[in-house]
């Protein structure tokens, strides 16, 4: 892995105003694969704390989110928008790790894949601080991929397949 931003993969997300809000997400870095799910108060929530929970053992905890902004860079409903995030590290975090303030952000028409891009490429800001170098690497050596319907908890055992068909969350959300 040596070093490689975490990737994402695939997500998905359901939201509803009488449903609570789940996604499901796939990320990728050098060898190493990390999955989860996670309910939220709303489509952005879920997507977040689907990402925290998948990196759950690369962070040690979850980043802390200090601020979140969307504009639209044009006019109408087919406009681009402009997703800003800046997050702290855990804030179980020690020594260097727990210093920082981290700003990344992504553009899309899709606002929902504008906001998990600019999160995750926030996160990848502070992993590539010297404070966190090898935490990828150290967390993907002794990780074992979670199951995308058990809420992120670890499978005994389990491998990732690489040849496995891409996975379908939407059994998961029609529970």
């Amino acid at each position: 892995m040596s070093g490689d931003p975490i990737r994402l993969d695939r997500w998905t997300v359901t939201s509803g105003s009488n449903a609570v809000s789940r996604a499901a997400v796939v990320l990728h870095a050098g060898s190493h694969d990390w999955k989860a799910s996670a309910d939220g108060t709303g489509a952005v929530d879920a997507l977040f704390r689907a990402v925290d929970e998948a990196l759950g053992s690369v962070l040690g905890g979850s980043p802390r989110l200090l601020a979140y902004d969307v504009h639209a860079l044009g006019n109408g409903p087919d406009a681009e928008g402009r997703v800003t995030v800046r997050v702290a590290p855990p804030a179980d975090a020690t020594g260097g790790r727990g210093e920082g303030l981290f700003d990344a952000d992504a553009s899309s028409v899709n606002t929902l894949a504008a906001s998990v891009e600019a999160y995750v490429s926030a996160i990848n800001g502070m992993l590539a601080t010297d404070a966190w170098a090898g935490a990828a690497e150290e967390a993907g050596s002794a990780h074992r991929p979670s199951h995308l319907p058990g809420h992120g908890a670890a499978s005994s055992g389990t491998q990732f397949d690489d040849e496995a068909q891409p996975i379908d969350t939407t059994e998961w959300f029609n529970r």
